[in-house]
This record gives structure tokens, sequence and C-alpha cells, in this order.
């Protein structure tokens, strides 16, 4: 019966310990990572963004050189260009990504230079003897006299007691009796007969001719003539007379006056310069420039400048400036 007992323990036993050591099923390996992210481009080599060079002299009146620069800035940045500034062009510095190149009264070896850049187009703005031409434009350097020459004497009516204004030509020469006879109908443009209040014995505009051998020295004594005999108060300066002397002698008298010519030191009485808007022409060139049409001349308009507000008021330039506006579109006929 004993033995029974044990007997039994012992099976117990066994299969208790049997049961506690069976074996685990193996374990199912762990999934191994792959790399299924997607392969990076291969960048091919694309041209490099399109270039513009403004050169300018290095001896440019800064406000002059800023306005210029600011322009063709804004506009790179617009077309979504490259801009360089720079005070000569060299071989080096054509860059095959170069598409524009504004030159300005310096020749940098332009005719050479845009022959060795037929990608790019150039515009020549106030640079001698340079001829439009295959990827060459020019900016005409025109002060178009007939027009200004109006707009002058529109101008002086406009702000002149009595219409007494005259105008300063050189003798003997055609285009100067032209812009004389422009000055004339600018001022019947603004005042019809413009017959004056008080009586003189001379019709206006009054006008004094210099002969071509004349000693500079000697324009004071005609600009006399103008003011003392003839009563003149706005004078006309054409292009060809003008001189910084003649025009700070005249300052010194009372009398105004008009040019085409920007003086480098403003004297008194100057009352506004009338010239080619050269920021508006490159503004106005830009797309054909950006488009690759070149070997074109561009007809600059014309802008007021150098104006002194305390002799042409803030509506009468408004004013001129409507005029100057209609002379530009052809709605004012000068001939």
């Amino acid at each position: 019966m004993r033995f029974r007992t044990i007997l039994s323990f012992a099976l117990i036993l066994l299969l208790v310990t049997a049961c506690g050591n069976r074996a685990e099923p193996p374990a199912t390996p762990a999934p191994v990572a792959t790399d299924t992210s997607i392969p990076a481009p291969v960048l091919t080599p694309t041209a490099g963004t399109p270039l513009a060079v403004l050169v300018l002299p290095p001896d440019l009146d800064p406000d002059t050189s800023n306005l210029y620069q600011k322009t063709v800035y804004d506009l790179t940045q617009q077309a979504g260009y490259r801009f360089q500034v720079l005070n000569s062009l060299a071989p080096a510095d054509l860059d095959p990504a170069l598409k524009v190149v504004i030159a300005v009264s310096a020749d940098p070896g332009l005719a050479q230079l845009a022959a060795a850049a037929p990608q790019a187009q150039f515009l020549a703005i106030n640079i001698p003897d340079i001829t439009p031409g295959g990827n060459v434009s020019v900016l005409a350097n025109s002060t178009q006299t007939d027009m200004a020459a109006f707009l002058a004497g529109y101008t002086a009516a406009l702000t002149t007691e009595d219409y007494r204004i005259g105008m300063m030509i050189p003798k003997d020469n055609a285009q100067a009796i032209a812009a004389l006879n422009a000055y004339a109908k600018g001022m019947a443009y603004y005042c019809g007969t413009c017959q004056p209040v008080y009586f003189y014995n001379w019709k206006y505009p009054q006008y004094i001719e210099i002969p071509s051998t004349e000693d500079v020295n000697n324009y004071d004594a005609y600009a006399d003539i103008l003011m003392s005999q003839y009563k003149v108060n706005n004078i006309f300066l054409y292009p060809d007379i003008y001189t910084e002397d003649l025009a700070t002698y005249i300052g010194t008298t009372g009398t105004n006056m008009i040019g085409t010519i920007s003086p480098e030191q403003q004297p008194a009485g100057w009352m506004m310069t009338i010239q080619p808007d050269v920021v508006k022409a490159i503004q106005n060139a830009w797309p054909q420039l950006t488009a690759g049409q070149g070997g074109i001349t561009i007809q600059s308009p014309l802008g007021l400048a150098d104006i002194d507000p305390s002799l042409l008021s803030e509506g009468r330039q408004r004013l001129v400036e409507e005029t100057l506006q209609k002379l530009q579109a052809g709605q004012i006929n000068i001939q």
C-alpha cells in the first residue's frame, strides 16, 4: 500500500515537471525594414537667371545715377532678372545669362561687345557715334526743340504778366527760326491774340538773334536788349545760346527763364527745364529689350525738370504737364 502511494506521487511529480519544461514554439522572425523612399531626382544643368547690366560713368551726378539705378533695378525685379551696376563693360563681363545692357553717357566699346554677346540687347544712351543695328538700340538724343519751344511759349504766357515773353536764338539758323515759330504758337495756344493790358509798341513774343561769330562773353548785352528795350520778363534760351554765365546773369535781373539744358547750379529765375525724360524712355524700351527686339532708335518723351515752385505753382505745373501730354499724343498741331 505504501509502495503504491509512493509510486503515484512519483508519477504525478513527473507529469508536472514535463508540463513545466514543454518547449515554446519558435518565435516568428521580425520583419527586416527595406528602403522604399523615392530616389532624389538628378538635377540637370539649366541656364542661369537672366542678367541685366547698367553701365554708368563714375562721374555721373549722384542724384541722376541713383535715379537710373532705381529705375533699372525695379524693372529687373519685376522681370525676375539679376541686376548689376558697372562703371565700364569688358569682355569678361559678358555672362552667358546676360540679356540686357543699358549703357549711359560713356562708350564702353559697345559695338564690339554687342557683337560678342548676340544673346543680349544693348541700349546706348547719350553715346555719340553709335548707330542702331543688330542687337544695339539707341536712345535718340534729339531734344525735340519745336515741341519744347511750343511748351515753353505756353508756359511763359501762362506765368508772365502781359505776356511779355521773348527768345534768344542763333542768327541764320533754320531750326532756331522753326523753334521761334513754335514758341509763338505755344503762346497763342494759351492766350489767343494775347493783347497786353498795358500799351507797348512791340508785339510778343520778342526775340533777338546772336551771330555765330559773337563772343559768348557778349551774350549778356543781347539779353539786356530784350529785357531793357523790349521789356521782356521771361526768356526761352535756345540750346545753342545757353551758357551757365548767361543764365546766371539773367537771373540777377529778376527775369525768368525756361531752357532745355539743366543748369549745373540752378540760378535765380530759372522756372523749369524741358528735356528728354530718360527714365521714361528706359521704361518704355524695356519690354522690347527683354523680348529680344533690337537695332531700333527709341524716341525719348519730353519731361519737366528743375522746376521752381515759387515761379511755377502746382496748379500751373499741372496745366503744363497736361499740355505736354497732348503734344506727345499728337493732339496739338505745332506746325
